[in-house]
Formats: structure tokens, sequence, C-alpha cells
């Protein structure tokens, strides 16, 4: 700060309260969810507004775990996001490694391709893939919750944003490596893989996040209740008598929880990944 001149000082102070601000409102709408999630019902709307609850109520959580088979709706969302990331993953950056380091002809064309079914709607691709379901047998299954989203535009996304991390990676590298007889195979498994963390960090939260809080592809798959993910359980929280408020705000701070803790593990890498990630074209 001694050699900086008075401008830049302001103009840094500036940023960091502007910063704070939008910092702050973002995270109104979370604070708003778990102060009425410890709310009694009475309380919920009461004018001006109370941002710390009296009393607390605890019970608003038990309810929801003992009145609902939420633990059921928990599992079926974690383990399809947790087989969705994987499965991207390792298919976003074996392909990646591909179109940035095998040559092969039109290895731009069809990476051009892909790119290019990024841009039709999820709505489009619903009934055809619905009805291709149906013929399979996995209507009313997790299959297609798995399946689909790794080989679709979350996969694409995926494979660009690995592509443009291999980009950055200095081609020596790959040379040396296989001078001393690695196979690409090895090379992908033992070198480029260990180096891509950022970009995995950055790929495993996107998708993570994404499978967690699809709401869609649930609602058009799934029919008996047991099956259902979280975003399409917390509907059940809503009925022709009104919408629970203090329950659906506890299962949503339940919720929320997986997202943070992904988070707050993987954040160091997540922003290398991001600042890394497009650096070639």
């Amino acid at each position: 700060m001694k050699n900086k001149s008075p401008g830049k000082i302001l103009g840094i102070g500036l940023n960091y309260v502007t910063l704070s601000v939008v910092s702050l409102i973002m995270l109104v709408p979370f604070l708003w969810m778990l102060s009425t999630s410890l709310k009694e019902p009475a309380k919920i709307f009461v004018f001006p507004p109370e941002l710390i609850p009296s009393p607390i109520r605890l019970e608003n959580y038990t309810e929801v775990l003992a009145n609902t088979p939420f633990h059921l709706f928990y599992w079926n969302s974690l383990y399809i996001a947790i087989l969705v990331t994987i499965g991207t993953v390792l298919f976003a950056s074996i392909a990646g490694y591909a179109f940035a380091r095998i040559p092969f002809k039109g290895r731009n064309l069809v990476f051009l391709l892909l790119l290019s079914t990024m841009m039709i709607p999820n709505e489009v691709t619903s009934i055809p893939m619905f009805l291709f379901m149906r013929v399979l047998g996995f209507i009313n299954t997790h299959v297609p919750l798995i399946v689909l989203p790794i080989f679709g535009a979350g996969g694409i996304f995926g494979v660009f944003v690995m592509r443009q991390f291999f980009l950055g990676i200095p081609k020596e590298l790959e040379e040396a490596a296989m001078i001393d007889g690695c196979s690409r195979w090895r090379i992908y498994w033992s070198i480029m893989l260990p180096l891509a963390k950022p970009a995995i960090a950055t790929l495993t939260i996107f998708t993570f996040l994404t499978s967690w809080n699809d709401f869609y592809d649930p609602l058009i798959f799934l029919n008996d209740r047991e099956l259902m993910t979280l975003p399409l359980a917390l509907s059940l929280f809503t009925d022709e008598a009104g919408t629970a408020w203090h329950h659906l705000m506890s299962a949503s701070v339940m919720a929320t929880l997986p997202l943070l803790i992904v988070f707050f593990f993987a954040q160091k890498q997540f922003i290398e990944g991001v600042s890394m990630t497009g650096m070639k074209d």
C-alpha cells in the first residue's frame, strides 16, 4: 500500500466495497432460508421479518426426517450425482485429451459439431429421449438420470474444459514420455491426469451441482415416490392446503449441505482451473 497512489488505493477500496455488497445480496436468500427453517410456522411472515428466530425450532428438521423418506431422497440424489460426476470426468478427460493431443482427420470439425449440440435446448430432445428410454425399458429408473448427462450437454461441456486445459500443458512433457516408451494411455493416466487436477476440480463442482439440482429430467423419467431425487421431492411439501414453508426450508438447508462441502474441499483447485481454462484456442 505504501507504493500505491491515493487513486489506486481508493479504487481498491471501492472494489472491496462493491464485492462485499454484491456478496451480501447473494447471501440474503440463503440466510432467509436458514432463518425460516428454524422458525415457528406462525412467525415466518411476520413484519418486520425476524432474521434471528425466537425461539429456535429445531423440530422442523426432525419432523422432515420423521414424516418423509427424506433419507431415501437424499441417497437417490447423492449416488446419482456421484456416478454422473465420475462418469463425466472420466469421459471428458479422455475425449479432451484426444482432441487436444491426438491428431486425426476432421478433429476440429468433430469438436465443433460436439460443441454445437450444446446449443440445442434440453426441452427439444426430451420427447425423443423419453421415447428412446421407453423402448429400452428404462422409464421409472435412474438409468436415464445417470447415462444421459454423461454423454449430453454436461459431458460435452466437460470435454471443452478438459481440452482447453490440456492445450495449455507443454508438449515437451508428452514428447519426453514418448521417448521413454510410454503409450498414449500411460501418458494420459500418469502424466496428463495428475496435472489436470484444477480442471477436474472445476468440472467436478459444475457437474455435481448440475446433477444435484436437476429437476427437469427426474420429473420426466420418474414416477414412483421412492425413486425421487431431492429437487423433485421438495415439491411434496406443497399441496392443496398450501406450502409448509418451515418444512420446505428445513429440507432445502439439508439439501444444500453437500454442495457447500464439495465446494469447500475443491475451491482452491476450482479457482485455479477457471483461471487456466481457455488460455489457448
